[in-house]
């Protein structure tokens, strides 16, 4: 089982759509915040790091499951962990809570492949990468 890490959020009016709850859409960049925060402060190998090292990441395939509305002013938690790696690509899983009730908003997966930056296709992930995310 791997750790599950955590990141904090305060929904904000640009969140909202008109039915005045945050849009389905804003969900994904609320884990891309959180992998992004969590890579560097949890993981200690932040996007930059593979920005150095020639790599980046690229969604192959998402699923999200919506359990219950989340409004202005809220604040939630992102959690998310890795659930295992391939040759090329990680699967990592989230949930999107509400913190005040702790009740899961949102829930699902991301598959990301590592892309090599000069040549834009997938490569494999060095073992030390995954060693570093396989907490």
């Amino acid at each position: 089982m791997y750790t599950k890490f955590d990141s904090e959020i305060i929904v904000r009016p640009s969140e909202i759509d008109i039915n005045r709850h945050v849009h389905q859409s804003v969900y994904f960049d609320y884990v891309l915040f959180a992998r992004w925060d969590q890579m560097k402060r949890c993981y200690k190998m932040s996007m930059e790091e593979f920005f150095k090292r020639g790599y980046s990441w690229a969604t192959k395939s998402a699923y999200f499951e919506f359990n219950k509305p989340i409004f202005l002013g809220d604040k939630i938690i992102v959690r998310t962990w890795v659930e295992g790696a391939k040759q090329k690509s990680v699967k990592v899983c989230f949930q999107i809570l509400k913190k005040e009730t702790e009740k899961i908003a949102a829930e699902g997966y991301f598959v990301y492949v590592l892309i090599n930056a000069k040549t834009g296709k997938p490569e494999n992930i060095p073992e030390d990468i995954i060693k570093i995310y396989s907490v």
